[in-house]
């Protein structure tokens, strides 16, 4: 194990509150929390200077392409971009070649992840129309939980039975996540749109496409559906304001149907296709401004619980496409995600713990991730130190995704991430990334 590791003179941002301290690392996890504690001979000290020290961020929603599609990105590279960012732990989707919609194939997974993650991970077991059985049969502390799509998205994995939903619902041995969007009603704006435009759909149309009615009504189905059975569920990347209308506010304790936002739906809107393009087009697509401000609205009042960020890389190259249908769904996301949810404390719109509940506090206790999350005495010491008053721009130049690009470039942020630690391992210092692969396999309390 590595040498005793010290954090000074931070201000810890943990539990709803903020304290100056010092935080003793020893053998991967957090041994004391405290003032001016005692430093070993051999320690490593990190003098934070007044800056502020948060929990990492446990990403919930990512696609990290591998395997079959990594020339736009693979476990390594995506996660040493992830802890640049400040991201300890991310949980992976099934829809890659060959779908993980296996318990074989969720295994293989995890052995390609070991040794080559710079951050902690898991991986969900996908939904198809076929498969309730392997569904059935998950340990549910093998996974970090069940994808079904019920909207067809990137990887044609669609469950679209209503009888398999059911089954699903009342069956499933952990918390089940959804992309919620209606098939039926996106490819009846589809015909509408190429009856409109012909041959040539402009981009602006993809949230008209990709609309509205067709995120409300499968959302709809999917907490009638938890509700019938009192399933676990767990609604991704919620983009519209009447979707929020559908959740509870109050503590993550009280629910068992919570809702997921993602970082570009807090900062993009439909003003923004005309200067970003495919850039930003995603899946469920990104609507308008008073959507976006009303998602940052329910995270504040708590309907909304997590905050995420579907990193899904794509070429430039791909993304460069002037037809409609064949430029990809997706953007990369998670270099610069937890600075994007701290700007909206810069703008006075949610509070540092917000932000600290959304993106580790929350995400640790829906998912049951064992010893993560928090910054407490026994607890893994995954921890990312930053520094305010940066505004700096995102450049190409400092972009580690294997796809080369951000949607973020040229964007000021108010916040820089300085160190991350993981598993009381320095992976990211000063901007650099360090020659480790700190990474585990995470465990979870079900």
């Amino acid at each position: 194990m590595p040498n005793p590791l010290v954090v000074t003179n931070a201000q810890i941002a943990n539990e709803d509150q903020l304290l100056n301290g010092d935080v003793m690392v020893r053998n991967g996890r957090i041994d004391k929390i405290g003032s001016q504690l005692p430093v070993p001979e051999n320690a490593v000290v990190i003098d934070a200077e007044g800056r502020f020290l948060l929990p990492g961020m446990i990403d919930d929603q990512v696609h990290f392409r591998e395997p079959g599609l990594t020339h736009k990105g693979d476990l390594a590279s995506e996660s040493k971009a992830a802890v640049a960012g400040g991201i300890t732990s991310f949980m992976e989707m099934p829809n890659t070649q060959p779908q993980t919609v296996s318990l074989d194939e969720l295994e293989r997974k995890f052995e390609r992840a070991q040794g080559r993650c710079a951050a902690n991970y898991s991986f969900y077991l996908g939904a198809t129309n076929d498969n309730l059985e392997q569904i059935k049969a998950l340990d549910p502390n093998q996974a970090c939980g069940i994808k079904v799509f019920m909207g067809s998205s990137t990887g044609n994995m669609l469950v679209d039975n209503i009888n398999v939903l059911n089954d699903i619902f009342a069956n499933a041995p952990g918390i089940i996540t959804t992309h919620c969007e209606s098939s039926p009603l996106i490819a009846a704006e589809l015909q509408r749109a190429k009856r409109r435009y012909g041959g040539k759909i402009p981009l602006q149309a993809h949230p008209e496409i990709r609309s509205r009615e067709a995120c409300i009504a499968s959302s709809e189905l999917a907490i009638s559906l938890a509700r019938r059975h009192r399933s676990q569920l767990h609604i991704l990347h919620i983009s519209t304001a009447e979707e929020t209308e559908l959740l509870d506010s109050g503590p993550l304790r009280d629910k068992h149907i919570t809702g997921e936002v993602c970082v570009h739906f807090l900062h993009f809107s439909d003003r923004d296709y005309a200067k970003l393009g495919n850039r930003i087009k995603c899946n469920p697509a990104i609507k308008r401004e008073r959507d976006r401000q009303a998602l940052i609205d329910a995270l504040a009042d708590g309907r909304l619980d997590i905050i995420a960020t579907d990193h899904a890389p794509h070429t430039w190259e791909e993304k460069q496409s002037d037809d409609y249908l064949s430029a990809p769904a997706g953007l990369p996301l998670v270099q610069h995600a937890l600075v994007g949810a701290l700007e909206l404390v810069s703008q006075q719109r949610l509070t540092l713990a917000q932000v600290v509940r959304n993106t580790a506090h929350n995400v640790a206790d829906r998912f049951q991730v064992r010893d993560r999350g928090y910054i407490r005495e026994g607890y893994w010491a995954d921890l990312v130190l930053l520094e305010r008053g940066n505004r700096q721009p995102v450049s190409r130049d400092e972009v580690l995704y294997r796809c080369g690009w951000s949607p973020f470039e040229g964007y000021r942020f108010d916040w820089r991430v300085d160190t991350t630690l993981v598993n009381g391992r320095i992976v990211y210092r000063n901007g650099e990334l360090q020659k480790l692969n700190a990474g585990c396999r995470l465990a979870f309390d079900r």
